[in-house]
């Protein structure tokens, strides 16, 4: 399925299609065979699978060989620090999406519950007049009786 509730073309390529042999990324990385498949046994990068287990890798995994080339070679960043950050930038990721599912959730209760307000209002009765609060005053009001003239 695309974004747009249809479905997706199965031969449509994406930044996530596993599409690259090994030889292939590592050229596109800069990165040596051997390096991709120790970056693999870490988990720093891990490919997708064809059936017969050779290693497929996407545009999204060249970007990211990338990233561990730069942090490592250009930060100092060891490889287990590496994993973390990739760990943890994956963790951002989550739930950035999930506080973008939630919003969605509460702008849609939102919605349906200004429609059930406008249907109460538009379900009151007209001729009721709305109550005012009256305020007080320190004024007194005296009642007199008018005299009869018949008294």
């Amino acid at each position: 399925m695309d974004g747009r509730g249809g479905r997706r073309n199965p031969y449509e390529l994406t930044e996530e299609s596993p599409v690259y042999v090994i030889s292939v990324a590592a050229q596109l990385s800069g990165l040596h065979p051997q390096t991709l498949r120790q970056y693999d046994r870490l988990g720093l990068v891990s490919p997708d699978r064809t059936a017969g287990r050779g290693r497929r890798y996407s545009a999204r995994d060249i970007e990211l060989l990338r990233e561990v080339q730069r942090l490592s070679q250009d930060e100092g960043i060891n490889l287990a620090g590496i994993k973390r950050i990739i760990e943890l930038e994956n963790q951002v990721a989550a739930l950035r999406q999930r506080v973008a599912e939630l919003q969605h959730a509460v702008e849609g209760a939102a919605a349906a519950m200004q429609q059930r307000e406008a249907a109460v209002h538009a379900s009151y009765r007209r001729d009721l007049v709305p109550y005012q609060d009256v305020q007080q005053t320190g004024a007194l009001v005296v009642w007199r009786p008018k005299k009869r003239s018949s008294d």
